[in-house]
């Protein structure tokens, strides 16, 4: 299986703070990787490499087979309309219906037809359980909803990849899991690349321990059976490394004493 994103011994400092130091790793197409680290580790940073909105000092970062460490502005353009990046703060467009917003890229960037835009954005917002509100403007939306409507427009275009940076960060349980489920349903059943980056622990043992399927017309959201794969894995980012790559079950059970302080007091039950 080829990787859609590969980082090979990419170094970053700002000044005399290194917060990348000889980091690699890589992600397989069609897989889906949990980034966790503490405040200040990086986990955005990487995120913004992938896109080319920084560059590295050293090393080689791979995207889909291209080298975008040191690739040209307007190739890096092209690069990104086939990745999806769902940020915390939503970034909404207040003044655009929800339709208009999910459909922004495609509007905007595409000759796809209007009437063929408005049918993808249709099925987007079905898919999302938003359909009802495709003419509604986002500040009479909840919170979770706006949430929900930025993975809709991340996803629109169909990219292979895509990129969530704290997506649940400030939503209370109940709708940070609504937003944990449309993760959940866009890997298992769009079969995206993804990578995650949470601080939020709970949210991350629940799209790494649960999976979608179609069942008739509706979609269920449930656990992974004991005897299922893994549907993601994580990767905990320490003083630039990879610490940590490996199931939730083998996250819990590491006796590495910095990752025993890092999930101390956040550990199932919840």
């Amino acid at each position: 299986m080829a990787d859609a994103i590969a980082f090979e011994h990419v170094s970053l400092a700002f000044d005399d703070h290194v917060v990348l130091d000889d980091l690699s790793f890589s992600v397989p197409e069609g897989s889906m990787r949990i980034l966790l680290g503490a405040s200040g580790a990086g986990k955005s940073l990487i995120l913004k490499l992938i896109l080319g909105l920084l560059r590295p000092d050293s090393g080689t970062i791979l995207v889909n087979g291209q080298r975008v460490d040191s690739m040209a502005e307007r190739d890096l353009l092209h690069m990104r309309a086939d990745i999806g990046m769902v940020f915390q703060e939503n970034a909404l467009f207040d003044s655009l219906t929800v339709g208009e917003n999910v459909g922004y890229r495609l509007y905007e960037e595409s000759r796809m037809p209007l009437d063929q835009v408005r049918a993808r954005v249709e099925e987007v917002l079905e898919f999302l359980g938003l359909g009802e509100f495709i003419d509604r403007m986002p500040p009479n939306l909840s919170g979770g909803q706006r949430r929900r409507v930025g993975i809709g427009r991340a996803m629109a275009s169909q990219p292979r990849l895509m990129l969530f940076d704290d997506s649940t960060t400030g939503l209370d349980p109940v709708i940070a899991a609504t937003v944990d489920d449309e993760i959940v349903k866009l890997r298992d059943l769009n079969t995206v690349t993804a990578i995650v980056v949470t601080q939020q622990i709970r949210d991350a043992f629940y799209i790494a321990t649960h999976r979608a399927a179609r069942v008739g017309s509706q979609v269920r959201v449930e656990d992974v059976g004991e005897d299922e794969p893994p549907r993601a894995e994580f990767m905990v980012l320490h003083e630039g490394r990879i610490l940590f790559h490996g199931s939730a079950a083998e996250l819990l059970a590491a006796q590495d004493p910095y990752l025993q302080r890092f999930l101390y007091r956040t550990l199932p039950p919840w």
